[in-house]
């Protein structure tokens, strides 16, 4: 696939002071690296697809901010680990087409039904570029904070071993539940039950 890296920068956050590090792919997408401390010796990993309706517009109809700002927070507490920010908007399918699919959400489509609708699979992801941003970090084995077993596969396909998955659950809202027992039900992500 062959990811460039780029510039890297300090990025002081409300968790601390991490770095970044910029990457394109072949497509000349732009992805990020936000680390902190020695990330060398198996770090805790958050994948994390952009987002841009949950984690700069807040929106309540999906859960992705508020695991963004829990991953960094146990990254802080920690003191070392990587988010890699893919993007990756709506699941794959972009921006736009993300606002398509909410319109058919609106009229009883579940989200996967959605993009299946609008012509794409439930989840267009691929991982195979993390596995490149990681091996350009010199990490070979994660410690992923996932709900997603995708992203698991995705990784250790790519050759990185994931020695711990750990759980990364928002509280559920009224306006994101269908959305999580979707996730849960028909696109196997392993969540509790929460009420």
């Amino acid at each position: 696939m062959d990811i460039e890296k780029l510039p890297k920068s300090k990025l002081p956050m409300p968790w601390g002071e991490f770095n970044v590090i910029g990457f394109t792919d072949h497509d000349d997408e732009e992805h990020l690296a936000i680390y902190l401390g020695d990330i060398s010796e198996n770090p805790l990993l958050r994948i994390h697809s952009q987002c841009l309706t949950g984690d700069a517009l807040f929106s309540l109809r999906c859960d992705c901010g508020p695991q963004l700002a829990m991953a960094l927070e146990k990254i802080a507490s920690d003191g070392n680990g990587i988010v890699i920010y893919m993007a990756q908007e709506g699941r794959g399918i972009g921006l736009i087409n993300k606002i398509k699919a909410y319109e058919l959400q609106d009229q009883g489509m579940n989200t996967a039904e959605a993009n299946e609708k609008l012509g794409f699979a439930a989840d267009e992801r691929e991982y195979a570029f993390c596995a490149e941003i990681l091996n350009s970090l010199g990490i070979s084995s994660v410690r992923l904070m996932t709900n997603n077993p995708s992203k698991i596969k995705g990784l250790e396909d790519a050759g990185i071993k994931v020695s711990e998955r750990i759980a990364i659950q928002a509280k559920p809202t009224d306006e994101n539940k269908e959305y999580l027992k979707v996730k849960s039900e028909y696109m196997g992500h392993m969540l509790e039950d929460s009420d």
